[in-house]
């Protein structure tokens, strides 16, 4: 067995085969789509128009695809200053309950096993102006019904809200299972010596979870960047645009409208400009915490 394993040619017969799908799912597509994002392809007939530079020259100068970009920097803002946070605050909640621990952390996974579809169409109902438990509490201290999902000035903030509800409770879980892997003696040491709760959660627990922090960080900007399900499902992009984001914007020119070409441009546009907000944030942040072992 030993013998084996020293075999150059055994890790060649364990790597090709992962190395195979690797190049069909992941490097094939991007040179392919880097390619047809320089044609004026429809993704139908046999003949492919060379363009050059026209589509991304047309994209980057189309008021539509920077509302989609900034639509996309506002997933991204709500993710990392808004759901984080609540997502630590309820992870150190959930790690010092004492009793059904278990059924909590099932009750804040429960949505992130949910198809986007379902979530969509339930929160459509909470958001409906005249039967929607949202309006109901409002008409409760006589403010007038509004119009989460076809109002421009709240539309987006309905999709952010109904996105992160989605997925806290998934990040969470990672978070609480960080906090529980801390051994049990830092944490009662610091109360014999008369640290607080809140004392212990912030100079003992926090900075140890630091790196996970950073990892739901990265995760949540790499989703943030990709989001497009839950837009389809509430609004379609309306209204009039105003919540589109950039996959959005990228299938209803490749799907609905046959400029296949176009298309492949804009999927270009969204891998690179995930490429710089994650190396951004590598560079800026995630180099500074460093692995904490016990």
């Amino acid at each position: 067995m030993n013998k084996a394993l020293r075999n150059p040619l055994v890790f060649i017969l364990f790597v090709i085969p992962a190395l195979v799908l690797f190049i069909m799912f992941f490097i094939y597509p991007i040179f392919s789509s880097l390619y047809y994002s320089f044609t004026s392809w429809n993704g139908v007939s046999d003949t492919v128009k060379y363009a050059g530079l026209d589509n991304f020259k047309k994209a980057l100068g189309d008021e539509r695809f920077w509302v989609s970009v900034k639509n996309n920097g506002w997933f991204i803002l709500f993710s990392v200053c808004i759901q984080v946070p609540l997502i630590v605050f309820f992870s150190l909640l959930i790690a010092n309950v004492k009793k059904l621990k278990g059924l909590y952390k099932t009750a804040v996974f429960m949505p992130s096993i949910m198809s986007t579809a379902v979530i969509g169409i339930l929160w459509g109902f909470i958001y409906e102006p005249n039967i929607g438990l949202f309006n109901k509490v409002l008409g409760l201290v006589g403010i007038e019904p509004v119009y989460w999902l076809s109002d421009e000035r709240f539309a987006m903030l309905s999709i952010l809200i109904t996105n992160a509800w989605q997925w806290t409770g998934f990040y969470i879980v990672m978070v609480l299972a960080a906090i529980l892997s801390i051994p049990g003696e830092l944490d009662e040491a610091a109360a014999i010596d008369g640290a607080t709760g809140f004392q212990r959660a912030t100079r003992i627990t926090l900075p140890l979870i630091v790196p996970i922090i950073s990892v739901v960080i990265m995760l949540s900007i790499a989703g943030a960047m990709k989001a497009a399900d839950i837009v389809i499902v509430m609004t379609k992009g309306g209204p009039a645009g105003s919540t589109e984001v950039m996959a959005t914007y990228m299938i209803k020119y490749a799907i609905t409208n046959f400029k296949y070409g176009y298309g492949n441009t804009i999927a270009v546009l969204i891998f690179m400009f995930t490429l710089v907000v994650t190396a951004l944030y590598q560079l800026l942040f995630a180099r500074r915490n460093e692995r904490i072992e016990y």
